[in-house]
């Protein structure tokens, strides 16, 4: 064994005359031992695209692209592997986990899969501990790109043009330094209209050790006199050069074709896959969405990639397909993602004049789609558009789902989930952070183990998965976003639903942006606002929880108002909707408490009487779950340990 260890060591593998996938060199960078029998591999692939191949005709601007002496495209990407040691022990199961905005390490499994990421997203500069890709520029092209600034630190004199969420990415730079080919706006609130900045007062500059106008720089906004928080500042301005991005798909696509299917020595998992099953996680769920419909399940060799897709909580595309785009994006403003089709079953999307489709059209065609379990919540709903996708565009059917697809809706979390137990008193008390109320704690990760056990048993066995669970419009789960349509219970000092919904828009970015899949080049930047359509969700009990999905344990014996939905307590958004954050409203602890505050929903003593009682109740929840298969028996062990711990009631 002595040498079978080894880090920092580059070994390339050519695979040469290899007719799939396109990966033509895998570098394995290091192999290193993990607990329970496992090896981790890093390392980088490299591929090539032919762009003549109609697989791969969807990916804009991949025409634009250098080619090599092959006349082909070239691209990398990193990876990591998490494999046992001894393959004799792998389960049969590949999982891709789609990394999140370069996020994701690939770690052992205690059911002995074989866990794979690898990188997508070709606008993340590359660090050590990030997934990333590397695309070819569309060189020479230019095109109107906007980016906004908004809540910036007091006092800032320039800032660096970045898109997305949290710090972002950095942007196409500036085609040119003159400030006159370009615009700024800036504005006090989304719904009113903004100021235009004279050209003379900004510039593509650095003044950070530089008074205004700075050094000339064409990633960089100066603004003469600083920025003012209190506006959002929106540039509009013609960059250059934009990344190849939509190669990112078929990165996904050939490396986990290679991985499944090629026999070569080079392939660390060779013939040791008889199953793939895909999870992404928001926006990496929204990616697998658009590798769909885009036909990217269906490999260059013509094979099936994916035999199981997992995309959790998530509700529209990643604008990855486009010309300078930004895919780390969330549904803010003038963003695009949710203009193509949004449904699993056909849908005549009337009202935004698309003809009837759905995410599955391209897979049907080449009988490549994959089992699909859909699993979300609550905040989907609030911040992330959620509706169309059940109810269509008008609101007004339910959308069926295929024979291939099972949905499972997660009632009063926040995005993700929370942390789960049976805390009486809020651990971030309100004012802690950025929300009003305290962070949602009703988890997910419970349900998502069990569901996970389901998919799999459903890909490699054909068993008939646990029956979708999800709000319906003919059984009058779903209601408009208002506290009079929610019959939201009225709590002292706590705030009402109205104001927090991200509204669903309809926006117009230009002839060549083909909406239907989210691709091709926006030529009208900000997007026209052609209108507002009806959005519903689900509707709330007395309490204010929600009554239709699958319930958490916590849920169905509740401690106060879960919410998908709190309040940005302060900055440019103060007083809307907390980003993607569930907000927590905990019930008196006594019946005294209850009256003196005036509180509507009984307290804990009126609803459990005693410790005892209340443990009773768990317990008997979380052996409904379990006999539905929606929770695994060791779990529920533990969330009825939980309760038994508890302060609930404690000495009653």
């Amino acid at each position: 064994m002595r040498g079978a260890w080894f880090a920092g060591i580059a070994l390339t593998a050519v695979i040469a005359g290899q007719a799939q996938a396109k990966v033509v060199r895998v570098q394995i960078d290091s192999r290193a031992p993990a607990s329970g029998g496992y090896e981790l591999i890093t390392g980088r692939f490299f591929g090539e695209l032919d762009p003549k191949d109609p697989k791969n005709a969807i990916i804009t601007d991949l025409g634009k692209a250098a080619r090599n002496a092959r006349g082909m495209v070239e691209y990398s990407a990193t990876f990591q592997i998490a494999k046992p040691i001894d393959m004799a022990k792998a389960s049969g199961f590949l999982f891709y986990n789609v990394p999140n905005r370069g996020n994701g390490r690939a770690a052992p499994d205690p059911d002995g899969h074989i866990r794979v990421v690898s990188g997508w997203q070709g606008d993340i500069p590359p660090t050590a501990n990030l997934q990333t890709a590397t695309v070819p520029l569309a060189k020479g092209v230019t095109g109107p790109v906007e980016v906004r600034f908004v809540d910036m630190p007091a006092g800032s004199k320039s800032l660096p043009m970045r898109g997305g969420l949290g710090a972002g990415v950095p942007l196409s730079p500036a085609a040119s330094l003159d400030s006159r080919k370009a615009q700024l706006v800036r504005r006090i609130s989304d719904d009113k209209p903004g100021t235009a900045i004279p050209a003379s007062d900004f510039a593509f500059a650095d003044c950070s050790a530089t008074p205004f106008p700075g050094k000339a720089d064409p990633t960089k906004l100066c603004v003469k006199g600083g920025f003012d928080p209190k506006y959002a500042y929106e540039l509009r301005y013609i960059a250059k050069d934009p990344p190849v991005l939509g190669i990112g798909f078929a990165a996904t696509r050939d490396f986990n074709d290679f991985l499944r299917y090629s026999t070569s020595a080079d392939n660390p998992v060779a013939g040791k896959v008889k199953w793939t099953i895909a999870v992404g996680v928001s926006q990496s769920g929204n990616y697998l969405r658009s590798f769909l419909n885009l036909g990217f399940n269906q490999g260059e060799d013509g094979k099936q990639v994916f035999d199981g897709v997992n995309p959790q909580i998530a509700g529209r595309h990643v604008p990855l397909n486009v010309r300078f785009a930004v895919p780390g994006g969330a549904s803010g403003m003038y963003e695009p993602g949710s203009e193509g089709v949004l449904w699993w079953s056909k849908y005549d999307d009337k009202a935004r004049h698309l003809p009837a489709g759905s995410l599955l059209d391209r897979c049907e065609k080449t009988h490549t789609c994959p089992k699909i379990f859909e699993i979300f919540g609550a905040t989907e709903f609030w911040g992330l558009r959620m509706s169309p996708n059940l109810v269509g565009t008008n609101a007004d059917t339910d959308i069926p789902l295929p024979a291939n697809v099972r949905r499972y809706y997660t009632p009063s979390v926040t995005h993700g989930g929370g942390r789960g137990g049976f805390e009486v008193t809020p651990r971030n008390a309100p004012g802690t952070g950025s929300c009003v109320l305290p962070a949602n704690p009703n988890p997910t990760s419970e349900q998502l183990r069990a569901l996970q056990r389901a998919l799999e048993e459903w890909v490699a066995k054909g068993t008939e998965p646990p029956p979708s669970s999800y709000p319906l419009l003919a059984k009058g789960d779903l209601v408009p976003p208002t506290s009079q349509d929610l019959h939201f219970p009225t709590i002292p000092g706590a705030p009402s639903p109205d104001g927090h919904f991200n509204t669903f828009l309809v926006y117009d970015f230009g002839p060549s942006y083909v909406r239907r899949d989210v691709s091709g080049v926006m030529s009208q930047v900000p997007p026209r606002l052609l209108g507002v359509r009806p959005s519903l969700v689900p509707k709330v009990d007395a309490d204010g929880n929600e009554t239709s999905g699958l319930k958490s344990v916590q849920a169905m014996v509740p401690l106060g108002t879960y919410l998908g939905w709190n309040v940005q307590a302060a900055g440019y958004n103060g007083g809307r909707q907390c980003g993607f954050t569930g907000g927590y409203i905990p019930f008196a602890a006594t019946r005294a408490e209850r009256l003196a505050s005036g509180d509507p929903r009984p307290s804990l003593e009126e609803r459990y009487g005693t410790h005892a009682n209340f443990v009773g109740k768990v317990s008997q929840a979380a052996a409904q779950l379990v006999a539905g298969r929606y929770l695994l028996p060791e779990d529920a062990r533990k969330i009825v340990a939980d309760a038994e711990a508890s302060a609930v009631l404690r000495g009653r």
